[in-house]
């Protein structure tokens, strides 16, 4: 169950790396559509039950925001993929939200989403849950409208480079805060390539921002249609070493077992890990 989101840029040269680039070559038969059924549709995406993946997430995250630390004028969502639901708690506290992603299929999905045309993918589910926990009366149409004005732009990223959004990014920069979901183990090929992607998003981010990182824990691969895709297997420890390696103060670090009902072909992932981390000041 992972996000999108790598290797040689748009209109870059092809990557030197090869392990880097069979992991592009592979992205290619990325199926969005196919992605979004096998997680965000039932039963993953059942949010009736308080204790599957679904409201695990959208709790993580709202419980965050509400402590009001993690605020300001900038968020940029890395590797966003064809999904949404990672920024619904975000965009009360952002006026200017960045969404990228490596392939051009999952922009475009996106892209469906924010002008609200037929046949975009149904995040209703997904907003009148987070409205609940969050507590604040509003309606699912209201939290859509507020994260549809506050999306600036969509933009093309790869965390394999130094400069991940390209030299003059559109993109305000540095960012107050970044937000990633299932991104940066499911494009990177071995542990040290996880290490250098983090390294290349903290660039982004300002002294004393936040990031919040969810991701996939010890899973190898994952299917989004006729693609199986390489993940490389991280472990709860692994993902703390990497943040204080890339300069954060690890502010919380949660996991969650993946239910065996919840296992269902698409991907061995065993949990989910939640980071909520600052980059120092002065480093």
């Amino acid at each position: 169950m992972s996000g999108t989101d790598l290797s040689h840029a748009a209109g870059a040269a092809p990557d030197p790396d090869p392990g880097r680039a069979a992991v592009a070559s592979a992205y290619q038969r990325f199926e969005p559509r196919a992605y979004l059924r096998n997680n965000y549709a039932p039963p993953r995406g059942d949010l009736s039950s308080p204790d599957g993946v679904g409201p695990w997430k959208l709790r993580c995250l709202a419980q965050t925001f509400a402590t009001g630390e993690v605020s300001g004028r900038t968020l940029i969502d890395i590797g966003s993929g064809p999904t949404i639901y990672q920024l619904l708690s975000a965009c009360a506290h952002f006026d200017d939200i960045t969404m990228t992603d490596f392939l051009e299929v999952n922009r475009q999905e996106l892209g469906l989403w924010l002008r609200d045309e037929p046949g975009a993918f149904d995040w209703s589910v997904y907003s009148r849950h987070v409205c609940l926990i969050e507590g604040k009366g509003e309606s699912c149409q209201e939290k859509e409208c507020q994260l549809r004005a506050r999306v600036k732009r969509i933009l093309p990223i790869d965390v394999h480079q130094p400069q991940p959004l390209g030299a003059g990014s559109l993109a305000p920069l540095p960012a107050d805060a970044l937000v990633s979901a299932f991104c940066l183990e499911a494009v990177s090929p071995d542990l040290a390539s996880f290490q250098r992607a983090l390294d290349h998003i903290t660039t982004l981010l300002r002294p004393g921002g936040h990031l919040l990182l969810i991701g996939a824990l010890e899973e190898s691969w994952y299917l989004a249609g006729e693609a199986r895709l390489a993940v490389v297997p991280v472990r709860e420890e692994e993902v703390r070493e990497a943040l204080v390696r890339s300069s954060y103060e690890v502010r919380d670090l949660r996991t969650y077992i993946m239910p065996s009902h919840l296992q269902t072909g698409v991907d061995d992932v065993k949990g989910i890990f939640f980071a909520w981390a600052r980059k120092k000041v002065g480093v």
